[in-house]
């Protein structure tokens, strides 16, 4: 897990082309669980992210943490591994561990746009703006009349527009920088700066 902390440029040392690149800081996390086939039935291994104040958290938490001698942490999250003997209770995890991987999924929260029309919504076309029109953002019919007398499910209208959890798939991790603990990935990712991130490597199979 980690947070995005912005887009910017880095240049192609060989062919001097621009690069869009978002900045992801990762972690660092710490190892809260570990799963196995003969305890749950599963390999999976369970991290924590983001330091917290103690009175933020209820007490079934805190004991889960303190079973692993992990700090407060805010944000506990599952990952599917196939072998979990590399990892132990209390393990902290970086940038590091994407140092050898070229893709990686980004999964995070859309911004939020609010209730929206359908032409920001929707992409869809306004009526004329002169000659008398009084249609100028208006939706318009919605659905037929006697028959089927009613409005087919699924119709495209108003409504709340972004705030989902998006995900972007086969990013390229351009550069790793351990010392700062972030990672360069090309392209743009979901949601605004700051927001909490899933980073995982596309090649995984049977991710949570």
């Amino acid at each position: 897990m980690g947070r995005k902390l912005g887009m910017t440029q880095i240049f192609d040392q060989e062919q001097g082309t621009a690069i869009p690149v978002t900045v992801i800081e990762v972690g660092p996390c710490t190892v809260t669980q570990i799963k196995t086939p003969s305890t749950d039935g599963y390999s999976a291994v369970q991290l924590g992210y983001r330091n917290t104040k103690e009175k933020l958290l209820t007490k079934p938490e805190l004991g889960h943490l303190k079973k692993a001698d992990a700090p407060n942490l805010s944000h506990l999250k599952e990952y599917r591994v196939q072998d979990t003997s590399e990892y132990e209770l209390g393990q902290s995890l970086n940038a590091e561990l994407f140092s050898e991987v070229e893709l990686v999924d980004v999964r995070g929260t859309s911004t939020g746009r609010g209730f929206a029309s359908n032409h920001k919504r929707h992409g869809f076309a306004r009526g004329p703006m002169t000659h008398g029109s009084k249609n100028h953002r208006l939706p318009g019919s919605i659905g037929p009349g006697t028959t089927p007398g009613r409005v087919y499910p699924g119709k495209r209208m108003s409504g709340r527009m972004g705030g989902k959890t998006v995900t972007t798939r086969k990013l390229k991790v351009v550069r790793v920088d351990s010392e700062k603990n972030v990672i360069l990935v090309k392209g743009s990712i979901p949601g605004k700066s700051g927001g909490l991130l899933s980073i995982t490597p596309s090649n995984i199979v049977g991710k949570a």
